[in-house]
C-alpha cells in the first residue's frame, strides 16, 4: 500500500511554479557558467573593470589638481557607489538584450517562455554585481576609505530600485531586441552618453545650470544620487531627485515589457 501510494504521488503533475523554478534553476546554472567560464579571466574582468575606471579617474583628477571638490563625500568612495549603480543598470539592460536569441534552442520547450532567460539574466547580474560592489567596498575599506554607508537600509532599497529600473528596461529591450536587431545596436550606442548624463564621474551640481533641469529627466540619475545620499551623511545633490520619480520608469518600464512579452510571445519563439 505504502509503495502504491509512492507511485500515486510520483505520477501527480508538478505545479506551474514547481515547471518555472526548475526552468529558472537549469537557465541560471547554465548562464552562469557561461558568464563566468566564457574566457580564462570572464571572472576577473568583471572586477578589473570598475577598478580601472576608478584609478583612471582618479589619475585625471590628480592631473586637474583637484579641481573637483565633492561636498561631504571623498571622490574615490563617491565614484565606486556611482560607477557601480551606473553598471548595476547597463549590465542589466545590455545583457538581457540577447537573453532571448542566445536561448533560441531552448524555447522548443512548452515549459520555457520567451521572458524566463531575460529574467534569469538579470538576476544573475544583480548577484555578480553586489559580490564586486562588496570586494570594492572591502579594498577601499583596508586603503583606509570611510565608504560604509550610514544609512544601510536606504542603501539596499536605492540598490535595489537601480536593479529593477535596470530589469524593466531590459524586459523591453530584450523584447524589441528579438523582434528587430538594430534596436540593441542603438541601446548599446546609447549606454555612452548616458554614463555621462547620470553624474557617475561628474556631479551633476557642477553641469551647466542651464541643463541640470533637463539631466533631472534620466531616471538612472535620480537612482545614482539616491544611492549616494545614503552613503554619505550630509552629501548634496540636486534638489529635484526623487525616489518616486525613478518608481514611476520602474513600474512603466515593468508593465509595457511584460505587455511585450505577452503580446509578442509567439513571434518571439519563431524569430
Amino acid at each position: 500500500m505504502i509503495k502504491a501510494a509512492h507511485s500515486a504521488q510520483a505520477r501527480q503533475p508538478r505545479s506551474s511554479w514547481q515547471v518555472t523554478r526548475s526552468v529558472w534553476s537549469a537557465l541560471f546554472l547554465r548562464e552562469a557558467s557561461s558568464r563566468l567560464m566564457a574566457g580564462r579571466f570572464a571572472w576577473f574582468w568583471m572586477l578589473v573593470e570598475p577598478l580601472a575606471f576608478v584609478v583612471l579617474m582618479v589619475m585625471i583628477r590628480e592631473m586637474l589638481g583637484r579641481l573637483r571638490v565633492i561636498q561631504n563625500a571623498d571622490f574615490v568612495p563617491w565614484l565606486i557607489v556611482g560607477l557601480m549603480a551606473f553598471f548595476l543598470f547597463r549590465d542589466g539592460v545590455t545583457r538581457t538584450l540577447g537573453a532571448i536569441t542566445a536561448n533560441r534552442g531552448l524555447l522548443a520547450y512548452r515549459q520555457v517562455k520567451p521572458i524566463d532567460p531575460v529574467l534569469v539574466r538579470a538576476f544573475l547580474e544583480g548577484v555578480l554585481k553586489v559580490i564586486v560592489f562588496v570586494i570594492l567596498i572591502a579594498g577601499a575599506l583596508l586603503l583606509g576609505y570611510e565608504i560604509l554607508p550610514f544609512d544601510p537600509l536606504g542603501a539596499m532599497f536605492a540598490w535595489m530600485s537601480i536593479w529593477l529600473l535596470g530589469l524593466g528596461v531590459g524586459l523591453v529591450t530584450s523584447a524589441a531586441t528579438a523582434l528587430v536587431e538594430e534596436v540593441g545596436r542603438i541601446v548599446r550606442i546609447l549606454m555612452f552618453p548616458l554614463f555621462i548624463l547620470s553624474g557617475v564621474i561628474i556631479p551633476l551640481q557642477v553641469m551647466p545650470y542651464a541643463i541640470q533641469h533637463y539631466l533631472l529627466y534620466n531616471p538612472v540619475a535620480h537612482g545614482i544620487e539616491i544611492l549616494r545620499l545614503c552613503f554619505f551623511e550630509g552629501y548634496h545633490t540636486l534638489s529635484g531627485v526623487d525616489l518616486l520619480y525613478l518608481y514611476y520608469w520602474v513600474s512603466a518600464s515593468m508593465a509595457l515589457g511584460l505587455a511585450m512579452h505577452v503580446k509578442f510571445s509567439m513571434r518571439l519563439r519563431a524569430q
